[in-house]
């Protein structure tokens, strides 16, 4: 194995020395280059993969959990000037566990944790200040929980309690929030944070929050909170002009091709919520039979019956008449009441807010395009698809005029040449990485076919020269010999191992002096000529 390793090692040793000098700069530099190669890959393949531990961390915490990270000897990097450590991804858990339970980071909101230092001696301005703290800090939490939200401020103004309803003043609250880079806040999370912050004060009216972003934009205003309707109602009427939209942009592009056509939608939507109750009699029927009836009847006949009335009393009593005389006297009454149902039907009706009220649309059409289209049709077809009704007040416009190509030309001959750019940039580096290869693939196998005549040529002159001097006994003039090899100046050894030696010692001297024994040699074929 060893004497295999050291014939490979004087083969290519033999080899290199075959090489010219321009061939052995290209052999060194490529031969560097693919160590240094392999050193980066290496390097990279080796470099962990490095993950956010904290982000958003107060000084006083980072430079903490810095000096624990480095005491334990576990790698880190910082990033966002010190806001946010990084460590291996294989580490995370850990560091987190192990820093946890030492207390960091430990400068965020604390929230009801401050409510476990209270003692004794804690006055009452003292506790109802602690308390708010920790309604702020956990408030700070549940806000930066959202998507958007990268951090949250939370102040909550708690006024002191009042003997008199009428002179207590109205809890209120103030949100500072600011985005992650690239988000956003929409009305709808504008409104969750109002009346999640809302909800968890108590006595705090939605109405009495302000959101305000780190632009200093506001977001939703303390009072009446009109400012937050309006905007959830232009987003509704948005939502419903795109919809409606993009349902006739679909059918449109279907019929005449994309691009060909535009569309507009205004709508008009009642947010108004009404209730009407309605209450509704209806007759009875002749036949039907009454609920309930009571019938009174009287009957005077004759002189001799008392008569009917009489005069009331000091204390209100009925003093009876006197009987009346002469001749005959005759009274009758009767008196029949019927209570008959009544048929009664009671109707609530509650509106919902967001009906449409009336719809318009425009729609424009390239001339171009058409082709047998008409206007009419299109009218027919998209109020049919959008269900417009001429009493509720809805119009749809269409019209056909040439559209303006220009900018999309130049965005396609812009277009264009960047895709041409970019395929001549890729075919050059693709030339020149291929030419580059091509050029070393080429100057190795010339060095490889150079190096293998060379060798052939090493052989074949070793062999001759052995072989001439085998036949020539006769001394050479001392000026035109090489120095005699050492091997050829031994005596008293075995002649097979005397030629094997002398084999090898001329194959180093045509190795060394290849000028000299070319020379030699065409020396001895001119003498055998002779």
């Amino acid at each position: 194995m060893r004497d295999d390793m050291v014939r490979r090692l004087q083969a290519l040793q033999r080899s290199f020395a075959s090489f010219t000098t321009g061939q052995k700069t290209i052999a060194i530099i490529g031969s560097l280059a693919l160590v240094f190669a392999a050193v980066l890959v290496f390097r990279w393949a080796a470099t962990p993969s490095y993950v956010p531990l904290y982000t958003n961390l107060a000084p006083a915490d980072a430079s903490a959990i810095v000096d624990k990270l480095s005491a334990a000897g576990t790698p880190y990097q910082l990033s966002d000037g010190g806001g946010t450590v990084l460590v291996p991804q294989s580490q995370v858990y850990a560091a987190r566990i192990k820093l946890s339970g030492e207390g960091l980071p430990s400068q965020g909101p604390a929230g009801y944790a401050l409510l476990d230092n209270q003692s004794l001696s804690t006055s009452q301005f003292q506790e109802q200040t602690t308390y708010k703290r920790a309604i702020e800090g956990e408030l700070e939490k549940t806000i930066e929980a959202l998507d958007p939200v990268q951090t949250a401020i939370v102040h909550v103004a708690m006024p002191q309690q009042q003997l008199f309803s009428s002179q207590q003043q109205p809890v209120t609250a103030s949100v500072l929030v600011q985005t992650k880079p690239g988000a956003s806040l929409d009305s709808t999370q504008v409104q969750a944070i109002v009346h999640l912050v809302a909800s968890s004060v108590e006595g705090l009216d939605p109405k009495q929050v302000t959101v305000t972003d780190s632009a200093g934009d506001v977001l939703s205003t303390a009072g009446t909170g009109v400012d937050s309707i309006v905007g959830t109602r232009d987003q509704q009427v948005q939502d419903f002009e795109d919809r409606m939209k993009a349902q006739v942009q679909s059918v449109l592009d279907r019929v005449i091709g994309p691009n060909n056509s535009a569309v507009d939608v205004t709508a008009d939507l009642n947010f108004d919520q009404t209730v009407t109750n309605t209450t509704r009699y209806f007759t009875t029927p002749k036949n039907a039979v009454p609920l309930s009836g009571s019938s009174i009847k009287e009957t005077y006949k004759g002189p001799n019956a008392a008569a009917v009335g009489g005069v009331v009393g000091p204390n209100g009593q009925l003093t009876p008449g006197t009987a009346t005389s002469g001749g005959s006297t005759s009274y009758t009454k009767e008196q029949k009441t019927a209570d008959n149902a009544v048929s009664k039907s009671v109707e609530r009706r509650e509106a919902a807010p967001g009906n449409v009220q009336s719809l318009h649309v425009g729609i424009v059409m390239d001339a171009r395009s058409v082709g047998s289209i008409t206007a009419a049709q299109v009218q027919q077809l998209v109020s049919s698809a959008l269900g417009i009704s001429p009493k509720r007040g809805d119009t749809v416009q269409v019209s056909v005029m040439p559209f303006n190509r220009s900018a999309e030309k130049q965005a396609a001959a812009e277009l264009a040449q960047a895709q041409a750019a970019e395929k001549k940039a890729a075919l050059l580096s693709a030339a020149k990485t291929g030419g580059l290869v091509l050029l070393v693939g080429l100057i190795l196998l010339l060095a490889w076919l150079n190096g293998r005549k060379r060798r052939k040529l090493r052989d074949k002159a070793t062999s001759y020269v052995v072989e001439q001097l085998r036949r020539n006994t006769e001394p050479e003039p001392a000026a035109q010999l090489p120095p005699a090899p050492p091997a050829l100046e031994m005596s008293g050894s075995d002649p097979a191992q005397l030629r094997l030696a002398a084999r090898d010692e001329i194959a180093a001297m045509v190795e060394r002096q290849p000028e000299e024994v070319a020379q030699l040699l065409r020396g001895w074929l001119v003498e055998a000529d002779r």
